[in-house]
């Protein structure tokens, strides 16, 4: 790919396929994967543009970081990285959602009292000089360098390491509260658009209360049950829901279920009715006495919600509703708690 008009024809970065575990053999670099919007970044002379992994412009509706770009010292460079922006100390991407709107005024207003950052993993192009077909460790030592002169609090490195152990123990602990890792070939260079990278996504999982389900069209089973999640005020909250149900499944579960059906379901925040994603239909659900749970498998959690459909588990009979609170929800780690631990371990060793 030519990145000699970067500025106005989109990158197409470098992407991963999904595995189910960290390699044994040797040869990879590890990296905590963010949760934020995937970004290339391009400087040219007195120009700036961040491209998302679509191809679309992103500048627009992140000023702060084109006047960080602008800044920089070097004039000549494409750095690969994400956007994240952290609120009360954790990482919020629904506050990244929130700049994606038509009103200049509030994106301007939004810039100045939730800024973004970007975090960076990877470098195309550097004083001039395109980096691409480099192998990734050279690319992550030009990264290096390029990240003591322009770095900062808004224009982070994130960390790497090339021993699986690291991987493992952001997986395990501090990755608990991140999206997965990230692995690369030393030896590969920066293939655009390819999956030539892999990623290990989080497994996690909560138990939440059935507080209601929408029946499919013919009326005759299950389309989705509608999960809750008791608040410290000890309302139930709705938080997601889950409809990957086998067919004969959908109408076993309405049987056992038609019994339970009972107002309110929900005590706190409830199902809303039409939405973009219906085009503006009523999305009619049953209430359920809180009296059932079920475990399932989530990804990551927005402003109190699964961001995604969840995975169902199975049913847990063994589990009183009143325990399946908010609590079991991991949040998103700050680069501020995760940087430090790194480093800590660096010194231990």
């Amino acid at each position: 790919m030519d990145i000699g008009d970067a500025l106005t024809v989109p990158v197409a970065p470098m992407e991963a396929r999904l595995v189910d575990a960290l390699p044994d053999d040797e040869g990879w670099q590890f990296e905590p994967k963010w949760d934020g919007f995937r970004a290339i970044a391009v400087r040219r002379g007195d120009e700036a543009v961040i491209w998302s992994k679509s191809g679309k412009p992103l500048g627009r509706y992140f000023p702060e970081l084109v006047a960080l770009l602008l800044g920089v010292a070097e004039r000549d460079f494409i750095v690969d990285g994400e956007i994240i922006l952290p609120i009360g100390g954790k990482l919020s991407f629904g506050a990244l959602q929130a700049r994606l709107h038509p009103a200049a005024s509030r994106i301007a207003r939004l810039s100045r009292e939730t800024p973004a950052q970007l975090m960076v993993f990877d470098i195309l192009r550097h004083d001039g000089r395109t980096l691409a077909d480099e192998s990734q460790a050279v690319r992550r030592e030009a990264l290096a360098g390029f990240h003591r002169s322009a770095g900062g609090p808004d224009l982070l490195l994130s960390p790497c390491s090339t021993a699986v152990t690291q991987a493992r123990a952001w997986l395990g602990t501090a990755g608990g509260a991140l999206d997965g890792v990230m692995m690369k070939r030393r030896d590969l260079p920066y293939l655009y658009g390819e999956r030539a990278m892999a990623k290990v996504k989080q497994h996690r999982s909560a138990d939440c209360v059935i507080g209601g389900f929408r029946a499919t069209p013919d009326q005759r089973g299950v389309a989705s049950l509608l999960l809750g999640l008791y608040d410290d005020e000890g309302r139930l909250d709705h938080v997601g829901f889950t409809s990957g149900i086998a067919a004969a499944e959908r109408v076993r579960l309405l049987k056992l279920l038609s019994p339970l059906i009972a107002s309110p379901g929900f005590t706190g925040k409830a199902p809303g009715g039409p939405s973009r994603w219906n085009n503006g239909k009523e999305s009619a659900w049953s209430p359920l006495r809180p009296e059932m749970v079920v475990e399932v498998l989530y990804d990551q959690v927005t402003e109190g919600r699964f961001r995604h459909a969840t995975k169902l588990l199975r049913f847990r009979p063994d589990k009183r509703p009143d325990q399946c609170t908010r609590d079991q929800l991991v949040r998103e780690i700050s680069p501020a708690e995760l940087i430090p631990l790194i480093e800590g371990k660096r010194r231990a060793r």
